[in-house]
Parts: structure tokens; C-alpha cells; sequence
């Protein structure tokens, strides 16, 4: 398989979360993560590990606080691979409106992630997604901000 087919079948996994949120579908977007798999995502708790990080059921609850569609966008997506490893980055746009709120919100995070190829299959291993906080001594998350 030469480098592009493999980096396209890696980004296949970006497209399928992109699917799965606007699907509504937890199944197909915890499809994307390895048994072992270790998260950090913007919710609590500050990591999840195994089955905790690829739970249908939990992404189903997160996806039930809001309404309409759950919009997710990549820019910017850097793939490297080598042998049965890959490690990509770039940044991430989520679009939603939470139950109960008359606007919606869009915020761009930072993405890292860490995928090992098992059985023929790109997993995910580790995924990591971040916002920058001011640190004019407010802590505020940064939201605001725009590539």
C-alpha cells in the first residue's frame, strides 16, 4: 500500500467522526478507537482509559445535551506514518447548539492523535484535544479564537 492510500485510509477516520456526529451515531464514532485506547478530551475527567474512552454510551448521553446537528470540521490535518504507527495533527471545529440554549456556539480546539495499525485496521490509541486558556491571569478558556 503505498503512503497516500495509507494517509487516506487514516483521515478516513476523521471523515467517519465527522459522519458519526452528524448521524448522531456513538457506535460509529467509537468504532475509530483501539480496546486500549487512552483520551483526553475537553470533558471530565482529565483522561479516559480502556472502555471508558470508547464507551457507546457515554457519547450518546454527551450527544443528547444537544439539539440539531453536531457539526465537526478538520483543518489543517499533518499524517505521519511509519510502518504499523501513525500520528496526526491539526485543529478541530465543533458547531452545536446545547439543549436549552437559543444559539448554538462553534469553537476550534487543538487535535493530536495516535493511531497503531492491528490487524490490518488504523485504530485510534491516543487522542488528545485541547483549548488554550489566556493567561492574563482570568484562566479563561479561549474560545474565541480562529485559524
Amino acid at each position: 500500500m503505498t503512503h497516500t492510500l495509507v494517509q487516506d485510509e487514516i483521515l478516513g477516520l476523521f471523515t467517519s467522526l465527522v459522519e458519526g456526529m452528524r448521524d448522531r451515531s456513538p457506535a460509529r464514532v467509537v468504532a475509530r478507537y483501539a480496546e486500549d485506547a487512552v483520551t483526553c478530551t475537553l470533558a471530565p475527567p482529565l483522561r479516559n482509559t480502556g472502555l471508558d474512552a470508547r464507551d457507546p454510551d457515554a457519547v450518546a448521553g454527551w450527544m443528547a445535551g444537544f439539539e440539531g446537528p453536531i457539526a465537526i470540521e478538520h483543518r489543517d490535518l499533518s499524517v505521519e506514518v511509519s510502518g504499523d504507527l501513525a500520528f496526526v495533527h491539526g485543529l478541530q471545529r465543533l458547531s452545536a447548539v446545547p439543549v436549552g440554549y437559543p444559539e448554538g456556539f462553534s469553537m476550534w480546539t487543538r487535535i493530536t492523535v495516535g493511531l497503531r495499525r492491528r490487524d490490518g485496521r488504523w485504530l485510534i490509541t491516543h487522542e488528545h484535544v485541547s483549548v488554550p486558556f489566556y493567561m492574563d491571569g482570568s484562566f479563561l478558556a479561549a474560545t474565541d479564537l480562529e485559524p
